[in-house]
């Protein structure tokens, strides 16, 4: 059912938000809709694509415009930035975007103080430390979708694997949007039973062939965002669809549980760092993060996950 009084924002129409834009449309979630890019032409050319699809679809208010229009926006979707290459990390584009969004949030900040900031962009973990710290938003305002794309691949390669939908499966990756992340499988879950016992019981799986699969599974999904870029170019459906999930946990004050990005200090061992972790959303934006408990493997290869982002961190100087 579309909410009668809720004003989105999308900054920035390239692949990710145009889709976002465009998904946000087709589920008729909002009242308003503002695209804003850099691009004028490209924003119009979107808002007026997308405002065509009026006949079809739940009725919004649809335009392009400045940052200035961004005022009294209840969420800001953020996905400006230069886009990854295939042979390109996240964290290869942090510099130029980290300085793209430091010259730009301030005045959108000003604009919509109240605002829910959804950050999308790449480094996302970066870009979402870095909204907090030159805007001065308080936390619970600055969300970043984390490794919610992440592990909404893992549940899908996870339901794959073991034949079943993947509503029925439950996972989590921690950490990075990137190469420093995690999947801990304990935390894994099909239909309520943990994975590993799951696959013994129903597919007859031996622990060490299970063991080298899931390996194969967590591989696949952290290399699945690159496998896309090399066959089309760019990635957005998925995190278009994750963006959206966010949205309407958001939007429904219903204290979903989701792995997003926010600011850590002390929680599971990160200080002074925006990662993915389980995070509480409502209304109010980001409620509580949830620590889950892991095994103390977990726990040792998650702090290394959690060095290695420090490091980068460091390198770029932004704290």
């Amino acid at each position: 059912m579309q909410s009668k009084s809720r004003k989105i924002a999308v900054l920035g129409t390239g692949n990710v938000g145009a889709s976002i834009a465009y998904t946000l449309t087709l589920q008729g979630i909002c009242s308003e809709l503002v695209l804003v890019d850099i691009n004028k032409e490209k924003a119009e050319g979107e808002a007026l694509d997308l405002i065509q699809c009026s006949a079809c679809v739940p009725g919004i208010k649809i335009y392009s415009g400045e940052y200035s229009d961004v005022a009294g926006a209840d969420i800001v979707i953020v996905t400006f930035g230069m886009a990854r290459k295939a042979d390109q990390t996240r964290l290869d584009l942090a510099k130029v975007n980290v300085n793209i969004l430091t010259s730009v949030m301030p005045t959108v900040a000003k604009y919509a103080p109240n605002a829910l900031y959804i950050i999308v962009s790449n480094p996302v973990d970066v870009m979402t430390y870095a909204t907090i710290k030159c805007t001065g938003l308080p936390v619970n305002q600055v969300i970043g979708t984390g490794t919610l794309l992440d592990s909404n691949r893992l549940s899908q390669a996870v339901a794959s694997y073991c034949g079943v939908a993947t509503e029925s499966v439950n996972s989590y990756v921690l950490g990075e949007h990137g190469d420093a992340c995690m999947a801990p499988w304990s935390l894994c879950t099909i239909g309520g039973l943990p994975i590993k016992e799951y696959c013994t019981k129903f597919l007859g799986e031996s622990e060490d062939k299970l063991n080298d699969k899931l390996a194969e599974i967590y591989t696949g999904m952290v290399k699945s965002g690159s496998k896309v870029i090399k066959a089309k170019g760019a990635t957005f459906y998925a995190i278009a669809a994750s963006t959206v999930q966010l949205v309407k946990a958001i939007l429904s004050d219903s204290n979903a549980i989701l792995p997003l990005s926010t600011m850590l200090n002390g929680e599971y061992g990160a200080k002074d760092m925006c990662m993915g972790v389980p995070c509480m959303v409502n209304a109010n934006g980001l409620n509580k993060i949830v620590e889950l408990p892991l095994t103390s493997e977990e726990q040792k290869l998650f702090e290394e996950k959690i060095a290695s982002l420090n490091n980068t961190y460091n390198a770029l100087e932004i704290r």
